[in-house]
């Protein structure tokens, strides 16, 4: 298996808008260079990462954060822990949910991560699997509650 901080992303670089103390406002382009590997699914049945997920926490109660798959990523069969909102900045990610309909998400499409309470089949393909597409790294923002407010909901809610 190839080393995984060898996948490590490149800084991911944004404009700030802010004011000074004089109260004007200002820009400049910053840079997110502190990734870690870690999976979305601490606590619970965690996807068999073959290979790494780089995550950065935006806000500390983690309700968003940037996350990237490196080219190749696949992860196994699993549930999204909680749910979210999956926005896809740059690249592109496939979803294959339980009852074989595969979707590809690409940059400027979202999707929505609400597979919680799926009844694990003896066939092993439980909750959802996904896998990044394509020659470019899959950035991702992704907005979750860290609450039940959007469990459970079904396709619509958003409308």
């Amino acid at each position: 298996m190839t080393d995984p901080l060898s996948l490590a992303p490149q800084p991911q670089w944004y404009w700030h808008l802010w004011t000074d103390e004089n109260g004007v406002s200002r820009q400049e382009k910053c840079a997110i260079n502190s990734f870690e590997l870690f999976s979305l699914n601490t606590g619970f049945p965690t996807a068999g990462l073959q290979m790494p997920q780089f995550s950065h926490k935006l806000f500390d109660n983690g309700n968003a954060l940037l996350s990237i798959l490196p080219v190749g990523w696949k992860g196994d069969w699993h549930e999204n822990a909680i749910p979210k909102l999956i926005y896809v900045l740059r690249g592109a990610w496939w979803v294959e949910s339980m009852d074989g309909h595969r979707v590809i998400v690409s940059a400027g499409e979202f999707c929505f991560g609400g597979d919680q309470g799926c009844i694990r089949p003896p066939d092993g393909k439980f909750g959802h699997l996904s896998a990044q597409i394509g020659d470019e790294p899959s950035l991702h923002l992704i907005i979750q509650r860290n609450d039940d407010a959007w469990r459970g909901a079904k396709p619509g809610y958003f409308s």
